[in-house]
Parts: C-alpha cells; structure tokens; sequence
C-alpha cells in the first residue's frame, strides 16, 4: 500500500527557500526572492505573472540553467536530487530523464539544420534508453504520441517544413521522450492559434494522465490557466504573493496583484465596456464612405517548379471610415496577407482592392507613396519593426520626414503630443527602442502609426505577445485613439476576446476564403459556421468552472463533426484527420 502511496503524495519537483541573484556591471540584481513551491506527480501547477516576475528564472533552477553570474540559495529537489550540489556530469543524466522542458519557442529550442528524427533521437541515444533503428521506432511513435500526421515522413524534415503548432508538438516529444518524472512547460502556447492551442493542451493534459507526470506550467494566459491548472501560483517581482487551487486563485482572488491580472484580462462574451474601455457602437444604417472596399480579390505567391499558391481567394468585404473591422482567423488563413495587400506591398492578380476611393491596382510607385501618406500600419513585433539606430524621438517622426511633412519644430511638438496620448513620459524621447519595455515600444508603434493623422489603420496583432496588464493599457490607449480621430481600422487578431472587445465588425477567414463575417454580435455570439464555432470553442476564458464546461462542449462539438464527416476524402486523407491537426491543410 505504502509503494503505491508515496508517489502521490512526494513531489517530484520541490523548491525551498530559493533565492536567485545576478551580479552584474550595475550591481546585484534579485530575481526570485525566497520562494517555495512544489509539484506532485500528475498535477499541474500553474506559475503565473507578468514578464520579469521571475517566473523562467526560478523554472531554469531546476534544469541548472542559468547563467554563470546567478548565485542561487536554497534547495531545489527533482525527484529526489538536490540540483544545486549535483555535479555536470550527473545533472546531464537528470536532464531529460527526470526532468523535461518544453521551451516558449520551438523555432529557437530546435537546431534548423538537423531532421525533427535526429533531434528525437538524440536524447534517446544520449541516455542509453535506445539507438540505430530502434531510436528511430521511437522517435516515430513519440510523434505519433504527439498527434503529428505521417510521423514516418515527418522525421525526416527540418523544423522549418513544419508549422508553428506541429514545432511545438515535436518540442513536446523531445521533452516527453525519456518519460520524465516532471517537465518545465514555459510559455507553451505563446502566439499559437486558439484551435491549435487548445490541441496542445489537449495533449499536455493527456500525457499527465497517462505518464502521471508532473507539469509546471509557466504562463501569463489566465485563460490557459483556468484551462489546465489544478494549483496556482502568483508570482510579483520575484516573491509569490498567492497561491492556492484554481478556483481559490481565480474566482476569489486574495491579493491586489492577482485581482488586477484578472481584470486585465477581456473576457469572450463580455462584449463591450470591459476593463473600462468603451467603444460605441456604430449605426448600421449609416452610409459612410468606404476606407476598404475589397471586391472578390485574389492573392497568389509564385512558387518555383510549382504551381502558384493561392493564399487569398475570391474574399469581399469593406471597411467604413470611423469602423473597426476585426480579422481573424488561423495562421496561413490569409489574414495578414490582406493587411500587406492593403499597404500596397503585395499585388493582388484578381479582384478588385478599393483603399480611401483608390483602386490601388496599376497605381505606380509615386502615387502608392502618396496613398500610404493616408494609412498607418502597427506591425506585431514593435522590437523588429523600430529601427535600433534612431532615437524614439527620431522613429516616431520617420513618416513625417519621409513624406516632408512640416518643419523641424512641428515634428518635435507632434511627436510631444502623441507622447501625451499614449501616455509615455516625454523624456523617452532621445531613448533608444531597446531601453523601454516591450509594451512601451508597442505604444511607440502606435504613436509612429498615429504621427499623420492617417484615415485608415492597419494592426497586424499589435497584443499578441504582451502580458496581460500591458495589453489592458494598450488597448485602453488603443480605443480611446480612435474615439479620438475616428480613424477606420483593420485589425488583424487571433485573440478573439479582443475582437470581441474592439470591433464592429468581424470577417473570418479560413484558407484563403471568408468563411462567416457580420456584425461582432451575430458573429460572436450566433456564429452559424461550423469553423467559426470551433474558433470560439477553442478560446479559454479565465473562469475554470465555465472552462471545463466549454472544454467539454468543444469536445462534443469536434466529436459531432468527425462523426459526420468520417469517410470523407480529401486528396487520400480524412477531412478529420487534417481538421485536427493544426488547423493546416498538409501537403
């Protein structure tokens, strides 16, 4: 009896009193503060905050990770082993063995220039457990495990022939390849696709249960959270300030931390006036001009030796001045093509594509310039899209430069005046993009789209990869800039509580095509297409009650569809088969 008792109750990845410091040029700094925190077999424990809480610094403790300039205090026990007195060779053998990791990048974890098989087989033939052809087996069913299609033909490709979502399940195999007693997911779902992240954690929560494994989640999604967690753990500069079981932690929140992360959240099906942002609705009957009139436009990319991929296909819908139109949809939906299309930096072979009364078609260079004087454009990723060489100041104003827009002194009192709006102190002005945080450079972006008082605005995910307060304050901004100057807006998102926050009107799109659009209520709310109901179903919310309901009702919906459409073909494959996978039709 006891042989069978211990497990549940011994943890298998335990922190005592762990205390991090980093000495550095500027002197100490103390990441992780004392904190203890355990992990028991076949339970999740969710580490939650926001970035530079100390959430991956204390996670890479346990895989002795960290840097050399990291003084760590305290204990750190994997399945029995104090880490911090282990020596190399033996913490080797307990990475992968005893413990697992699951990196929030899969594109930067894999090694680009070798096959997913010799990746898979690695480990195994690192830690003796198989090499030859036997790894190879192995390596095959690993993926099979994983829910990745044709694992005998995927292991022979490199990490760049495979989508976002199929990456992070060969990342998950790797991890799960030595059947380790506790693995490290940081960040596993970061950027994914809602349908895609909702079949990661499918299988995470799967493999729990059937290795009973313990998984300590790293994440700053509540909605991911509320979806996987059994116990949670609230971390604020480098101390836990609340811990308790998911539904403690979520529906009755004790600390003012804790509570303020769950009010940043948008919840879907909250509608409007949430986190205190109010956008009014429009008139459905008023007739506006058109800032975007897209008549069955068509988009395709050359391909050498093949023949041309149709990335967007026979897709109609406008956007009014003054009307945020959402677009959403998966990843190689066509989403941000469209937004390219719209800046003028993709042609479009068929259709017509209407920006503020122009047919941007035959349009040369000079007058594209002219037009894109009309547009402004938030890009996703601030850090790429600013350039590291000028000053804050200096990016904000490039448009205005580029087009020769007013003097040197009205310049500098814009970039002042779209400071104020964004709320960034006006001292950041001779900074440089990498000395302010990630969700101040996306206001930067804001602010550098803003700086021509531009008619229509194109965001491509401006959210995507903030922590949840940061996002709150940008789109609190983001709302109020537009009440503001009533700007038309095509907002390109994944984030369907977002949409459902912001947009008038929402357009969804699945391979190319439009597949529902509508007002945000019809289409929110009383989705009549089949993949818009799987996108909605698949969005977690940070109520864990209302989330295992929502899981289950996605369940029954996936399990109702497959039944209907089991014995269709689709070029030798089920339709289920590629349905399920990540939302990407294989080749």
């Amino acid at each position: 009896m006891t042989a069978t008792t211990t497990p549940q109750t011994e943890p298998v990845l335990d922190f005592q009193d762990v205390d991090v410091r980093f000495g550095t040029e500027f002197g100490t700094v103390h990441a992780v503060k004392g904190i203890s925190l355990d992990v028991k077999p076949g339970e999740v424990v969710a580490l939650v905050g926001e970035s530079g809480s100390g959430k991956s610094v204390t996670s890479m403790t346990a895989m002795r990770l960290l840097p050399r300039n990291a003084r760590i205090a305290g204990t750190v026990m994997v399945n029995g082993n104090n880490v911090t007195t282990l020596s190399e060779s033996r913490m080797r053998r307990l990475r992968g063995n005893d413990i697992g990791m699951v990196f929030q990048e899969p594109m930067t974890a894999l090694n680009p220039v070798l096959t997913i098989g010799t990746q898979l087989t690695e480990s195994l033939e690192l830690h003796g457990i198989a090499s030859g052809r036997a790894a190879l087996d192995r390596a095959i069913e690993l993926l099979g495990m994983v829910g990745i299609p044709e694992p005998e033909r995927r292991v022979k490709q490199y990490p760049h022939e495979l989508s976002g979502g199929q990456r992070q399940r060969v990342v998950i195999a790797i991890a799960i390849s030595c059947d380790p007693k506790v693995i490290i997911a940081d960040e596993p779902t970061t950027a994914l696709d809602v349908t895609v992240q909702a079949d990661i954690l499918d299988l995470l929560r799967s493999l729990k249960e059937k290795l009973n494994t313990g998984i300590l989640l790293i994440t700053h999604n509540m909605g991911v959270v509320a979806d996987m967690a059994d116990r949670v753990a609230v971390m604020f500069k480098g101390e836990l300030v609340e811990q308790g079981t998911v539904d403690e932690v979520l529906l009755r929140p004790q600390h003012d931390y804790t509570k303020m992360l769950l009010n940043s959240v948008p919840r879907l099906g909250g509608g409007r006036d949430q986190m205190g942002i109010s956008i009014k609705e429009r008139d459905e009957s008023s007739d506006d001009e058109l800032a975007i009139d897209l008549r069955n436009l068509v988009i395709e990319y050359q391909r050498l030796g093949k023949p041309p991929f149709r990335a967007v296909d026979d897709v109609s819908f406008q956007v009014r001045k003054g009307e945020i139109v959402g677009l959403v949809g998966e990843s190689g939906s066509g989403k941000s093509t469209i937004g390219r299309c719209a800046l003028g930096l993709i042609p479009a072979v068929g259709g017509s594509f209407e920006l503020l009364g122009s047919d941007i078609r035959g349009m040369n260079r000079a007058q594209l310039k002219e037009l894109r004087k009309r547009i402004g454009v938030i890009f996703q990723d601030p850090a790429a899209s600013l350039n590291p060489r000028l000053p804050i100041g200096e990016c904000i104003t490039e448009p205005m430069v580029v087009h020769k827009v007013g003097t040197k002194k009205e310049r500098e009192n814009k970039v002042y005046e779209l400071l104020d709006a964004v709320e960034l102190p006006r001292a950041v002005y001779n900074r440089y993009p990498h000395e302010v945080s990630g969700g101040q450079r996306q206001r930067i972006s804001i602010a550098r789209a803003l700086t021509l008082d531009p008619e229509l605005l194109v965001a491509d995910e401006p959210t995507s990869a903030l922590d949840v307060s940061v996002q709150a304050k940008v789109l609190n901004i983001f709302s109020d800039l537009q009440q503001r100057y009533q700007f038309a807006c095509l907002f390109v998102s994944h984030d369907l509580a977002v949409i459902d926050l912001l947009a008038h009107q929402v357009v969804v799109l699945q391979s190319g095509k439009v597949v529902e659009a509508g007002p945000r209520e019809q289409v929110m709310s009383n989705p009549t297409q089949e993949y818009t109901q799987r996108l909605i179903a698949a969005a977690p919310i940070p109520d864990p009650i209302q989330q295992r309901q929502r899981r289950q009702e996605r369940h029954d919906l996936l399990r109702d569809l497959g039944d209907e459409i089991a014995e269709l073909k689709v070029e030798g494959e089920t339709f289920h088969d590629q349905f399920t996978g990540d939302g990407e039709l294989n080749e």
